[in-house]
């Protein structure tokens, strides 16, 4: 066997190996996290944790309805937010700011706040709104998670859209079709399925923020729907129970744990397969 075609073949197969070590190593942790989640989070299911409220220190029994409820007002009301302006925002980068200088600008402001800590974000909101109003609320919350959606929206607008090919786009203004219903009716309707793919994953990557929360919506202990008050969630309700010396409360930690890590993962496999499209051609 030649020497050199010897020594290429050492050189994959150790790379081949040590990948599926690193593989293995990766998918071993990841199992027992999960496995340590299900078998603790399915013990703590209950009809109770779905129809009471937070438990008051040192009282047994409880459940998680005003941290569910809050949760799911904050996470729609920032998805009812961010949706609007990522997909407009998308749709004038891909469509009107190709070459512009705010196009530019606004990509670059956008790809950092896809990357920045959630904390700063939370701190933020707090210094420009909670500081001045001087209470927490609801609406803070849903400020400061819509901040984290948008940019995952936008990106993913803008990517989709440039997909679409150039012959679809010189068709309709062939046909006399003013720019904006070109962008509207002919280029976001071609990719529709990756813009609700990118709705999907930013509600995802929402769900379980706890850092912005707590500086901002910070936590109640009863049910309530008032959205200018402190208001309850799930992802701070975790993650105080979670470090408290009460064993209801640590169970419930981990029942909240597993609803919000199903939550995430139901999304994540719809948004792969009820709207997978194919690239366009």
């Amino acid at each position: 066997m030649n020497p050199v075609y010897r020594s290429r073949l050492l050189r994959h197969r150790v790379g081949i190996a040590l990948s599926i070590i690193a593989m293995a190593i990766g998918l071993s942790f990841l199992a027992w996290i999960l496995g340590t989640l299900l078998v603790k989070g399915f013990g703590a299911l209950s009809f109770a944790m779905f129809t009471e409220t937070t438990p008051a220190p040192g009282n047994e029994g409880g459940g998680l309805i005003n941290a569910i409820v809050g949760s799911l007002l904050m996470v729609g009301a920032a998805t009812l937010v961010s949706t609007p302006i990522g997909i407009l925002a998308g749709i004038y980068l891909a469509e009107y700011g190709e070459e512009s200088l705010l196009a530019q600008v606004t990509r670059f402001v956008t790809d950092i706040m896809l990357s920045a800590p959630s904390i700063v974000i939370g701190l933020f909101v707090y210094a420009i709104y909670v500081a001045n109003v001087r209470h927490f609320s609801g609406w803070a919350g849903t400020i400061a998670i819509s901040l984290i959606a948008v940019p995952v929206v936008v990106r993913t607008t803008d990517n989709m859209l440039k997909l679409v090919p150039s012959s679809l786009r010189e068709a309709a203004f062939a046909l006399g079709a003013p720019r904006w219903k070109v962008a509207m009716l002919v280029r976001l309707r071609a990719v529709k399925a990756g813009v609700v793919t990118g709705v999907l994953l930013a509600v995802a990557r929402i769900s379980g923020e706890t850092a912005p929360l707590l500086f901002t919506a910070l936590n109640n202990q009863f049910f309530s729907a008032n959205m200018n008050a402190p208001m309850a969630n799930l992802p701070v309700v975790i993650y105080q129970f979670a470090m408290s010396p009460y064993d209801n409360w640590r169970s419930l930690a981990w029942g909240g744990a597993l609803l919000i890590t199903f939550s995430v993962l139901g999304l994540n496999i719809l948004s792969r397969t009820l709207f997978r499209q194919k690239t366009p051609k």
